[in-house]
């Protein structure tokens, strides 16, 4: 994907009062849901991907995949995650605040994503809490799905974010 196609991701409703840069752990609200989007993988994109990252036949040879179990090319699931990262990076995670992710749970691919495909983060804070051990920072759980534009579920996985707290 050529860089310049990222700037055009955007808010697809109602986004945080605050910019990514001056977010923090007070912002994210238990029950708040954000939606960005969106991202379209050509089969250009998935084929170089799969090439370098994933090197199976169902994501590096149309004419082989098009006989194949999913009767088409599709893109890896890493690459579909990568998708994820980058709406999640760019618009849900803050640029002052993000200290790191002790993990990812229940991910799941339960349908394909084929060239062509438009995709979009939908993402819903589940949780929030400070710790205990160290009051500078607490901790979010946002429930993700990446959907595509016939708005099926392609990706879903629950994040678990470190954030600081407001200085």
């Amino acid at each position: 994907m050529s860089t310049d196609s990222w700037s055009t991701t955007r808010s697809l409703r109602e986004d945080f009062p605050t910019p990514g840069t001056d977010r923090w752990f007070e912002d994210y609200t238990v029950g708040d849901v954000r939606e960005y989007g969106t991202i379209t993988l050509s089969e250009e994109e998935i084929v170089d991907f799969a090439r370098t990252y994933d090197p199976q036949r169902l994501h590096t040879d149309p004419e082989w995949a098009a006989t194949g179990p999913f009767t088409g090319l599709i893109a890896s699931g890493i690459q579909t995650i990568g998708v994820f990262m980058r709406l999640y990076a760019d618009h849900y995670l803050t640029r002052c605040g993000s200290l790191a992710s002790p993990g990812v749970d229940e991910v799941r691919w339960p349908r394909p994503v084929r060239p062509g495909d438009a995709l979009r983060l939908h993402a819903q804070t589940l949780e929030t809490r400070l710790s205990r051990s160290k009051p500078d920072r607490g901790l979010v759980v946002t429930v993700c799905e990446l959907l595509n534009q016939d708005d099926e579920v392609v990706l879903s996985q629950r994040v678990m974010n470190l954030v600081a707290v407001r200085p």
